[in-house]
């Protein structure tokens, strides 16, 4: 599991981009968003991609150790 911490997710909106970025990067996994905890959590094998996706898009986005 992938957890990606989204600085710059503050609205409901703001979930759904970050959740359709996801799916459109990742379209097999599964992806949950969490705007109360600004994280993303995806079953996914490869982080990098997902990064790439969610900063072409404008978000601030870096791995969860």
């Amino acid at each position: 599991m992938i957890r990606i911490r989204i600085e710059n997710m503050t609205c409901d909106g703001c979930a759904c981009g970050v959740a359709a970025t996801l799916r459109e990067a990742a379209p097999d996994a599964a992806v949950e968003v969490s705007l109360e905890q600004r994280e993303a959590r995806v079953e996914a094998p490869d982080a990098a991609p997902l990064l790439a996706a969610l900063q072409d898009d404008g978000w601030e986005a870096k791995e969860v150790p």
